[in-house]
């Protein structure tokens, strides 16, 4: 595929972002390589308002234009026809997003050729080469993967990671499709704020960040009592203390580790639901290390420079993993279990994915991790 921008290059580009956290992180690659071949454009990014934050301080992103779940697409796209872009980049796969640039009148739309989008795009993409869909099990393929029926498939290679599927958009426009490791950024003031204000100014013990919820479903989490008898353990040999992270839907999870802790009388700070998306970032940077399922948090810390231990169940590390492939920070756990992955949010047996990863494993890559 030749680049579409090389005699012309564009003035004012638009990224259309997506919609979650952890796919979030996994286009910094792409938003740096775009700056990398348009330093002197203007790069803004239309991104949800619970994602605004994210790209606060970012280098590869000049401005930030935030829309609320509830806006129209018609209002949406009257605020882009005001920014008289030169060309918009759609990094999700919506109708919608590929609509929305279109009614803004932005001359050069480039997208993946998707079903019910590719007319509104005026350089629609293929399906790129090393793509790997994430293609949900049924019920019964399942039943059957677990009799023995067939052999576990997954992602052949690094290029089968989700980064790629942004730098390929990204190198429509001439960018550099090269991976580079998904990068964050947070101030040493924003610690120091973040700090102080969950009173953890002065603690001298090691700081752990334990999450231990996910937000695509319970079949990305692993048993909430093996979290609370690892960390507690990894506490005793360790003498941490550990921050639960999350977000709002994570607060019963959160509270029955803050409770098994508080049964031993053993010291944990529950801020689950109780931090900006800036004081997250802010905290998991501030952490030694980083215990998580596959969650938006596992993919943010990475992206700060924090070490992750990341338990995988129903996805697959070699596509959503944190960080690059082969990043040797990072300890990524799964089971054996023959239908893993099964891209589902629920199990429908009996979840032996993540009851396959046991409690003293996850103690050994911990503590790991802190050796290394």
């Amino acid at each position: 595929m030749q680049p579409i921008a090389e005699s012309n290059p564009p003035r004012r580009i638009l990224v259309r972002g997506v919609n979650w956290l952890g796919d979030a992180v996994m286009t910094t690659p792409a938003m740096m390589r775009l700056r990398e071949r348009f330093p002197g454009a203007r790069i803004a990014l239309l991104t949800p308002e619970k994602l605004e934050g994210l790209w606060r301080n970012h280098p590869a992103v000049d401005g930030v234009i935030a829309f609320k779940a509830g806006d129209s697409f018609l209002s949406t796209s009257r605020r882009l026809r005001a920014g008289n872009f030169d060309v918009a980049l759609l990094f999700p796969n919506s109708p919608r997003s590929a609509l929305e640039a279109w009614l803004a009148r932005i001359p050069m739309r480039i997208g993946y050729a998707r079903p019910w989008r590719t007319g509104f795009l005026t350089q629609p993409i293929p399906t790129r080469p090393g793509h790997a869909r994430m293609r949900k099990r049924s019920a019964a393929e399942i039943r059957g993967l677990a009799a023995g029926a067939a052999n576990r498939t997954a992602a052949s290679d690094a290029a089968s990671h989700q980064v790629h599927e942004y730098l390929h958009l990204a190198a429509a426009l001439g960018a550099n499709p090269e991976p580079v490791p998904p990068q964050l950024f947070v101030a040493a003031g924003e610690i120091e704020e973040a700090r102080n204000k969950f009173a953890l100014a002065g603690i001298t013990n090691p700081v752990f960040g334990l999450n231990p919820g996910a937000e695509f479903g319970p079949a990305k989490r692993w048993p909430v009592e093996r979290f609370i008898a690892a960390a507690q353990e990894i506490q005793r040999r360790t003498h941490c203390l550990w921050l639960i992270l999350g977000g709002k839907g994570d607060a019963g999870i959160a509270g029955r580790v803050e409770s098994a802790f508080q049964a031993q009388g053993a010291v944990v700070k529950n801020l689950a639901g109780r931090t900006s998306l800036r004081e997250l970032c802010a905290l998991l940077k501030s952490c030694r290390v980083v215990l998580t399922n596959d969650s938006g948090p596992m993919h943010a810390a990475a992206a700060l420079g924090t070490p992750v231990v990341a338990l995988f169940g129903s996805t697959d590390p070699r596509l959503t993993g944190p960080g690059l492939p082969g990043d040797s920070r990072h300890r990524l756990l799964q089971s054996d279990a023959p239908c893993s992955p099964c891209f589902r949010r629920e199990c429908p047996i009996d979840f032996r994915c993540m009851n396959g990863i046991g409690v003293a494993r996850v103690i050994e890559a911990v503590l790991e991790v802190l050796g290394s």
